[in-house]
């Protein structure tokens, strides 16, 4: 039986391959690190076999689909109406391959196979179609819509999705309501600081800020983002397990400062595991795409490290919607 009065380590990956940044880059400009999350996958799971680490893997719906066609019968009949159209992956629909085969870059069911075959980690979702929440145009029967299609396909591999980590972080409070309506228990909501407020949406994206986050990786700006898991926030039904660093991947620029970084995380668990509070890291699988060995030797120490705290402290490694349900 899990104790409430431990402290936990969170680990959420947000799963999306190239829909994940079809409106910023090509393929072709992110291609090494989007093939590679074919050998990133299998090796964070060997890495969590060896820690005894529960990851919750947040999976855009579209990932799913074995193929093309099957991907098209599964889209729901009420697409985003975002008022500008660059944001809807459905306008790329045409030019994607068939199966996952010939485009690794749109299709995952084996990944998620993968996956599914461990049974220690969640699957939830990171929406049907890689969602955005607070862009101009899309309305909540759109949402619903599509929340509803990235339930059903994952349903078809037995999979009931619990959690949700929205696109972008783009937590739209009037959509919880609707999440809470078809089950989902969870959400992943952000720092509690102006620089990751996402609902601010022009600081959010001034250069400025954007390197305020860039050096609060390196140096803690923000303070350590623990939470006090009887105090996590639970309104409508639905429990915000938020963010507390996001595992900024390897540079090779900034080498120098790859220490400081990895140290943050470490002092921010020690300091959840000694306060039996919350450290929820989260990344993409495919930020590991480029620079794979370094950007496992970070994590790697990161995991010797939670396996210290697990030992001397009861700090201990649980899923999205494990730790709701304590909550």
């Amino acid at each position: 039986m899990m104790d409430i009065s431990n402290g936990y380590f969170v680990i959420s990956l947000d799963f999306e391959l190239h829909w994940g940044v079809f409106d910023k880059r090509s393929v072709a400009e992110y291609k090494e690190n989007l093939e590679n999350v074919k050998l990133v996958i299998p090796r964070l799971l060997d890495l969590a076999d060896t820690y005894n680490i529960n990851l919750t893997f947040a999976t855009v719906g579209f990932l799913f689909n074995k193929n093309k066609q099957e991907l098209l019968n599964n889209n729901p009949k009420l697409l985003p109406g975002y008022t500008n159209s660059k944001f809807s992956p459905y306008t790329k629909l045409e030019t994607i391959g068939e199966n996952e085969t010939e485009d690794e870059f749109h299709f995952a069911s084996g990944l998620i196979d993968l996956i599914k075959k461990k049974k220690q980690h969640e699957i939830s979702t990171h929406t049907y179609s890689h969602y955005y929440c607070l862009e101009d145009g899309q309305t909540e029967e759109q949402f619903e819509a599509d929340l509803v299609a990235a339930i059903s396909v994952a349903s078809k591999k037995n999979i009931n999705v619990k959690s949700i980590v929205f696109p972008r972080n783009q937590v739209n409070q009037k959509y919880l309501d609707i999440c809470v309506k078809h089950g989902i228990t969870s959400y992943r909501g952000v720092e509690n600081h102006r620089i990751y407020n996402t609902l601010d949406r022009d600081y959010y994206k001034k250069q400025s800020t954007r390197a305020l986050r860039l050096i609060d990786t390196y140096a803690n700006l923000t303070g350590f983002n623990t939470y006090n898991i009887k105090k996590l926030n639970t309104t409508k039904n639905i429990s915000n397990i938020p963010s507390s660093n996001f595992l900024r991947p390897y540079s090779k620029t900034l080498e120098f400062f790859e220490p400081l970084k990895i140290n943050r995380v470490k002092r921010a668990m020690t300091y959840a595991a000694k306060n039996s509070e919350m450290f929820h890291l989260w990344w993409h699988p495919h930020n590991f795409g480029k620079h794979i060995d370094a950007n496992f030797k970070g994590l790697e120490t990161i995991l010797k490290h939670y396996k210290y705290l697990n030992e001397n402290y009861k700090f201990n490694s649980i899923t999205m919607t494990k730790l709701a349900s304590l909550v």
